[in-house]
Parts: structure tokens; C-alpha cells; sequence
């Protein structure tokens, strides 16, 4: 991880940015850490998706969204929870700097 002199992006009281246009790699990688994973090209794959679909979209992609890019890479359901185990609500919206879900289960 490179060494930046910016105060970390807020986030509020379980780890969410607060404003995801304030998201870098070096934020998600420091998420990653703390939650024990290290980050491989296909974390990294689904992370820009989910920054695309949100730039483009406005909102954060919802999990079945999620298992559908990875079904096209020859993954699905269960390798969403291999990647992240804690979820993707709770473990790959936080690393890819989504705010927190209101809706969303945790699966």
C-alpha cells in the first residue's frame, strides 16, 4: 500500500463511506486488511464493476446483480462468499466504498 498524506475518508460507525466519490484503492485495500483478506485480480474485478455500476447508475448494485457479473466469469453465489466471506453487503460494499445498505439483506 503506497503511503498517502490525506486524512482517511469518513466513514461512519460501521465502516461505510459516508461519500463514496471519496473511495481509493488504497481505502480498499486498508478495509481488506482489516478484515483479514487480501485483495487477488478477481476481488479487484468485481470492486470496479461495482464502482462502474454505481457511476453509471447512481446507486450501489444489489448482490444478485453482483452474482450475475460473476456467473459471467464462470463463478456465482458461493464464490461471492469465497471472495468475501463476511457477504457482500457486509465485506465487498465496504471494501468497494458503498454507503451503507438500508434495504439489502446481508447475503
Amino acid at each position: 500500500m503506497s503511503n498517502h498524506p490525506d486524512p482517511s475518508p469518513a466513514t461512519g460507525d460501521e465502516g461505510y463511506l459516508v461519500d463514496p466519490r471519496d473511495w481509493t484503492e488504497a481505502f480498499a485495500e486498508a478495509i481488506a486488511a482489516r478484515e483479514g483478506l487480501v485483495l487477488t485480480e478477481e476481488h479487484w474485478s468485481l470492486i470496479r464493476w461495482m464502482r462502474a455500476w454505481q457511476e453509471e447508475h447512481g446507486v450501489s448494485p444489489g448482490p444478485r446483480l453482483a452474482v450475475a457479473f460473476l456467473k459471467e466469469r464462470g463463478g456465482g453465489r458461493n464464490r461471492l462468499f469465497e471472495l468475501f466471506p463476511y457477504g457482500y453487503v457486509k465485506q465487498a460494499c465496504k471494501i468497494a466504498g458503498m454507503k451503507k445498505p438500508r434495504i439489502w439483506s446481508t447475503g
